[in-house]
């Protein structure tokens, strides 16, 4: 039985600056932390040889942010640059109340935006608003705003997170 989605894994070449940044700007607790070398049962889970990492999880609301940073086997560096329309993984996306508020929050805490979010008279009768913007490492975060509560995948839906919806 699938339960939902747990974790989101990103891997970073400055572990301690990402976990300040997802910390501090995007108010995500910091859960556990630990770190690896020559295990062979992490090995063999990864798929890699001779594997070595730190590794810290992190949580907000109802899921958690796993950062990783390799020292074996040599990473490599990822496209900053990552087009959102290239095949795998593209993005996450993180649920706010205050679209807007946010957008002025994490531009100032350095997260980068090609677009302040649409206005709700931009988008006519939509019921989200949504921005995409990219962290210290050029990984794609999406901020989203459910602005109608019976969107079916709206986080009202879950029991797994209690909130103050922003007033209209």
């Amino acid at each position: 039985m699938i339960r939902g989605i747990h974790h989101v894994g990103l891997s970073t070449p400055d572990l301690d600056r990402l976990v300040a940044f997802y910390r501090d700007a995007l108010g995500f607790e910091v859960v556990m932390t630990s770190e690896w070398r020559d295990r062979e049962i992490i090995d063999r889970m990864v798929g890699l040889s001779g594997s070595a990492a730190r590794q810290v999880m992190l949580k907000a609301g109802n899921a958690f942010l796993e950062l990783f940073e390799y020292e074996s086997p040599t990473p490599r560096a990822a496209r900053d640059d990552r087009n959102p329309a290239d095949h795998g993984y593209t993005h996450f996306c993180v649920d706010v109340v205050d679209i807007d508020a946010e957008y002025e929050r994490l531009s100032a805490s350095g997260m980068t935006f090609h677009a302040p979010p649409p206005t709700t008279d931009e988008l006519g009768h939509a019921r989200l608003r949504a921005i995409y913007a990219r962290d210290p490492d050029g990984n794609i975060v999406e901020l989203q705003e459910v602005v109608d509560p019976s969107v079916p995948f709206a986080l009202d839906h879950t029991d797994l997170v209690e909130f103050e919806r922003a007033a209209p």
